[in-house]
């Protein structure tokens, strides 16, 4: 579910941004003369946009595009030039706050690394062995605890509840996917893309006359937005929900819910000369084109939405000098050898679209058999960070800093492709090596801000130990000979290389700095799905229209005037309520009260007829978790499953299928989409933690505390090791 693409309307959406703020062929050449200058500028210049932000939007037309564009160089070119002549001031009066703030800390440095879904059992386990050496000796000479996690133990969610301090009725993030009141379809909970209201139409062309927008839908101030109103600077790596970036004082690189160039959370391409077709759940299949000995074909890339009826750019390729191992790729004008199982570096593409104006993006390619038949994967295209189609880092330049300094790197926020190997469409080895040469992008990211980290935050996040887990715990489950084969110690392999990233962190840990090794949840097993909307409509909670087949129940297909209860996502039930869904036949009040305890005494404790367990172990009222003023917005019923179950893969996008339960066959069977008792996260830290049950909002005050911040009144967490208001600072 994570990685499919979205509705044709969202991906619309973000095809018309992109578009709108691509730069034009000439200022791609302008940008190189002028790009010396603006680094050195954005380097004196780390926590603020400045002239420089709005460069990302390209103005919308030809003639409109080389006047807007002279003109943010024009203005660039003054700014990087008053910046240097008011440079000795600026640092004045940094030394001033700064000495000011220090004089408040208890710290000088906090440290951040975060590994998703890092689970406690597996943890102390593995320490117990002996195989974690760097946790065993950072929770000696320091503290360990288990990390209470949100209802549901989700990433946005969790790591949103990181970074604000709230719960979710006060961020406003419940699933990845929130419902549309009036349409009743699914779209991505974390923004909101608003396209140009105006365009000028000249023959075919559609050339927008306004600036397209993305809205950031969590709400609430993530503490180092906080931090840095105090002159305290920030560094954030990849950490969840920051899509888009938020203006700072500070650095920020974008993570989960950063779309590809499609508009979508990742869709990969699949070329071969197979015959037959197959359906992807997050995926393109196309047959690849016979001309003599070669093979020829077109990579689809972002619709053209400057001309009328905006059909897909694309990008033409084909294979020459196949044989048994290898082949090459020629595509835009370039030659690549590719091997049989092995990955390309990052390819850059260029889409054109017209008037000068194109696409970039980047992608690798991994040929998966040449003989006798061929097969070509290509990853989804991502953003390309040194030229970016959308807005990606905190300041603008950030992105192309890193890419310059360290490379090209995944910018998809979801860059696993899980999908594929769910599909089939690579296999083992290779989803592990593409997940580890983008954990090794992420290490070079984070210990390159380390080592320039004097004062103030690092936070990072290393998303590898939560893929890694959803599609090798079923070997971690295995039993008799399978145990014993070639992948039964991955997720062991896994923890040991969390534990070496420990260890290369600790050496930068001194006196004065303040470590904090954390995941957002732990994992459990997914073995059997619960399609909850079959449950509904067995019971009559659910309505389905006439004449529609079962096999093929979508949220279209659902008769709302008879339905009071529906599902989709991965956290709960939503009621059909009067005044709030646009065809809501239930009552708020009483009504819905009665719905919300007779669903949840029928649904908390049902049973699994075929396995004889438990499938649910709680179903709780939102309103009895959460406290806020985005409570309406939260599922109105969360579920808790028992480990091995979670809703169904089908459930998920509100599809409702012939039976409630049914076995999960795909490669995806860790999860930890259940009751949050059974899936804390770790808080490993080189300080004596106080708190007896610590949660992930008792961090965004723990740091504003140790920087001698007062956290604000609306935080709910506590500081997790409380300071005395007379001890000395660090």
């Amino acid at each position: 579910m994570l990685g499919r693409p979205l509705s044709k309307e969202r991906s619309a959406e973000i095809h018309n941004l992109i578009l709108g703020r691509e730069r034009s062929r000439w200022w791609q050449r302008v940008q190189g003369l002028i790009f010396l200058l603006s680094v050195v500028w954005a380097l004196l210049h780390p926590h603020t946009d400045g002239a420089f932000q709005h460069l990302a939007y390209v103005g919308p037309g030809a003639g409109f595009v080389f006047v807007g564009s002279f003109l943010s160089i024009l203005f660039g070119f003054l700014a990087a030039i008053f910046s240097f002549l008011i440079w000795p001031f600026r640092m004045a009066w940094r030394f001033v706050t700064r000495s000011h703030s220090l004089r408040k800390a208890h710290v000088r440095k906090i440290i951040f690394l975060g590994m998703d879904g890092l689970d406690p059992k597996l943890a102390e386990k593995f320490m117990e062995e002996g195989k974690m050496p760097n946790f065993s000796r950072l929770r000696a000479e320091g503290s360990y605890r288990r990390l209470r996690t949100t209802f549901p133990a989700l990433s946005p969610v969790a790591w949103s509840t990181f970074a604000t301090g709230v719960n979710p009725a006060k961020h406003n993030m419940f699933d990845f996917l929130n419902r549309n009141l009036v349409s009743y379809l699914p779209e991505l909970a974390s923004s909101k893309v608003y396209p140009p209201k105006r365009f000028w139409k000249i023959g075919r062309y559609r050339i927008p006359l306004s600036r397209p927008l993305i809205e950031m839908r969590r709400k609430s101030q993530p503490f180092w937005k906080i931090l840095g109103e105090h002159f305290i600077p920030s560094t954030i790596i990849r950490v969840p929900l920051t899509f888009p970036p938020e203006k700072f004082n500070g650095r920020l690189l974008s993570a989960m819910c950063t779309p590809d160039l499609l508009g979508s959370q990742g869709t990969f391409a699949f070329f071969t000369t197979r015959a037959g077709e197959a359906q992807y759940e997050s995926g393109i299949r196309t047959l690849l084109r016979k001309a003599g000995a070669d093979l020829h074909g077109e990579l689809q890339g972002p619709p053209n939405h400057l001309v009328e009826g905006g059909a897909s750019m694309r990008i033409s390729f084909r294979l020459t000098g196949r044989d048994s191992q290898k082949a090459t790729l020629e595509i835009d004008g370039a030659r690549y050898v590719l091997r049989v199982g092995e990955y390309t570096d990052w390819i850059s593409l260029k889409f054109r679209a017209s008037l000068g104006v194109s696409v970039r993006g980047i992608c690798r390619f991994l040929l998966t058999e040449t003989q006798p038949e061929v097969s070509l994967y290509v990853t989804p295209i991502n953003i390309d960070p040194e030229q970016p189609a959308l807005p990606i880092s905190h300041p603008s330049l950030y992105s192309i800093y890193l890419a310059k300094l360290l490379g090209p790197y995944g910018t998809l926020g979801l860059a696993e492709d899980t999908w594929a190997l769910n599909e089939q469409v690579i296999d083992d080895d290779a989803f592990l090596k593409q997940a580890y040469d983008l954990y090794a992008e992420r290490e070079s990211m984070f210990f390159s801000a380390l080592e320039r980290l004097d004062w103030g935050v690092l936070a990072c996040v290393f998303d590898t130990s939560d893929r890694v887990q959803h599609m090798f715990y079923r070997f971690l489950e295995s039993e008799g000979a399978r145990a014993d084969g070639k992948y039964a110690r991955v997720i062991e392999d896994l923890y040991c290389r969390m534990d070496q990233l420990l260890g290369k962190t600790l050496a930068f840990v001194d006196d004065q700095t303040a470590l904090f090794v954390l995941s957002d949840h732990g994992f459990g097993s997914f073995r059997r799905g619960v399609n909850l909307n079959t449950w509904l409509h067995q019971n009559g909670y659910l309505a389905i229209k006439e004449g529609v087949a079962p096999s093929a129940i979508g949220l279209q297909d659902i008769d709302w005037s008879r339905t009071r209860a529906y599902a989709f996502g991965l956290a709960g039930m939503y009621f059909n309520l009067k005044g709030r869904e646009s065809q809501g036949i239930v009552s708020p009040g009483r009504e819905a009260d009665e719905l919300k305890r007779e669903i949840s005494g029928r649904l908390s404790g049902l049973l699994d007829p075929d396995k004889g367990q438990i499938a649910i172990n709680q179903v709780l009222g939102s309103g009895d978790v959460y406290r806020g003023p985005y409570l309406e917005s939260a599922p109105d019923l969360l579920v808790g499953y028992n480990n091995g179950y979670r809703i169904s893969w089908a459930a998920t996008l509100g599809r409702t299928t012939p039976t409630v339960f049914e076995d999960n066959e795909k490669a995806w069977a860790g999860d930890h989409c259940i009751d949050p008792r059974l899936v804390p996260g770790v808080l490993f830290s080189n300080r004596t933690v106080a708190a007896d049950d610590p949660g992930l909002e008792d961090l965004a005050p723990t740091s504003l505390t140790l920087f001698g911040v007062t956290p604000p009144k609306y935080m709910e967490g506590r500081p997790i090791f409380p300071l005395a208001a007379d001890q000395a600072p660090a």
